[in-house]
């Protein structure tokens, strides 16, 4: 695109005063502002040919893959001229309402007919963040023409809850198990895997004894086992209309990736395999299972996708795809909240078939703000009536978790800025039981 710039808009202007001022010491004279004019497009006709064509320009934008939402991140862009290019040249990024970019709009000065610039990518709310569009433009050698391109670059950019403090929470967690010998557990201790032989001590079991080899080797011999690894853990999270509602200023959605992701960096770290299914109206996402600490960005990732949504969970379709896609007995964590026992009945006859085959731990976010209007003295009608319409709905959500312990889920019920501390402690102590 080539558009005037506003020098040539204003020498344009001025040839109607100057015509005038013409005409009247010389009448007959302002003919002359068609002169004026001609001269101007001219001109400008010959900025927009002798300047740097939009051909000449190159542009190189390299953004990141992922960004936490407590931080920023850098975003490189280099733009180059065939020759020597314009003196200076302006660049606007465009992208979706997840991220921005600080400064959106920046002036560069060519050097050699390059130029290079570093903005901040700011990330507003969990999701997947995209630079759906770059604008440049710079003028011609008489400034009186923009030539401008736009490109398409389609970056997409991961925007994840606060990995650094996922992982340093996981970790200060694991290693504070550690100290009460979790890890010594992990590596040898109670357990159903085989893990060695050792010479019998005092402090081993007799029950542990290997008779057979111990009459091969000539001394007494017993079975070290330790706990079983490579156990299938999967994050099931209810994107429905239920989970989008702020809880303790963020959605119960944000908490329940933010309380996933951290128990899955403790489960990758010790041996077990992670997968993450997400659904509301129907199945969204599935990551299929993930092995080892450096899978962990693909995990991050794969949440980032999940994104916000105003239809109301289909637990029948979701958790039925679910259990038809796992092939081995797993804990299955499932993300969710109910409002009342009509909308609950449904997913309570799909748990009872899931519980049949796999361990199933429901994570229920306590609503503290709830359970202080139920809790508060009435001093109005309007008191009473929202103390009563609390209470009701915590009675109706301790229906379903009781009639859910029944069918055989464990239930664990934290507060949201303390789920994922809680999620953990209760995996651990799954595993150190082998019950997973």
């Amino acid at each position: 695109m080539i558009y005037p710039t506003r020098r040539a808009i204003v020498l344009t202007a001025l040839g109607a005063p100057v015509a005038l001022v013409i005409a009247v010491i010389v009448p007959g004279g302002w003919i002359a502002a068609g002169g004026w004019l001609a001269l101007i497009l001219g001109l400008t006709l010959l900025d927009a040919v002798i300047g740097p064509s939009r051909g000449d320009a190159t542009l190189d934008l390299q953004t990141p893959t992922s960004v936490g939402m407590a931080g920023d991140a850098p975003i490189n862009l280099r733009l180059s001229f065939a020759g020597s290019g314009p003196r200076f040249a302006e660049v606007a990024f465009e992208t979706n309402d997840h991220v921005s970019v600080d400064p959106a709009r920046e002036q560069l000065r060519v050097a050699a007919g390059a130029a290079g610039s570093v903005a901040r990518l700011k990330p507003h709310r969990r999701g997947v963040g995209e630079v759906t569009g770059l604008w440049v433009r710079w003028p011609g050698p008489l400034g009186l023409t923009w030539k401008q391109t736009r490109q398409a670059p389609a970056r997409e950019i991961a925007v994840i809850p606060n990995i650094k403090a996922v992982r340093d929470d996981a970790m200060r967690l694991f290693s504070r198990e550690a100290m009460f010998g979790l890890k010594t557990q992990l590596d040898s201790g109670d357990g159903s895997e085989f893990h060695a032989l050792r010479e019998m001590s005092g402090a081993m079991d007799t029950r542990a004894i290997d008779w057979k080899q111990s009459a091969r080797h000539g001394k007494l011999l017993g079975k070290e086992f330790r706990v079983e690894r490579n156990h299938p853990v999967v994050f099931a999270i209810d994107a429905g209309r239920l989970m989008c509602e702020p809880l303790e200023n963020a959605p119960r959605l944000d908490h329940a990736i933010n309380a996933a992701l951290r128990l899955g960096y403790v489960c990758l770290k010790l041996g077990d395999r992670v997968a993450l299914f997400g659904f509301d109206a129907k199945p969204r996402i599935f990551s299929g299972f993930l092995s080892g600490a450096p899978a962990f960005p693909r995990l991050q990732k794969q949440a980032a996708q999940l994104d916000y949504s105003d239809e109301e969970a289909n637990f029948t379709l979701g958790l039925t795809q679910l259990g038809a896609a796992l092939e081995r007995r797993s804990l299955v964590v499932v993300f969710t909240d109910f409002a009342d026992t009509t909308s609950a009945e449904l997913m309570l006859e799909d748990v009872a078939r899931l519980t049949r085959r796999h361990r199933v731990l429901f994570v229920v976010m306590r609503d503290d703000e709830l359970e202080a209007i139920a809790r508060a003295e009435p001093v109005s009608a309007d008191d009473v009536s929202k103390s009563v319409t609390a209470a009701a709905l915590l009675q109706s959500r301790a229906v379903v978790v009781e009639r859910l312990r029944r069918l055989g889920a464990h239930i664990l019920e934290a507060p949201a800025s303390s789920v994922g501390a809680a999620l953990i402690n209760t995996y651990l102590e799954l595993k150190r039981a082998d019950r997973l």
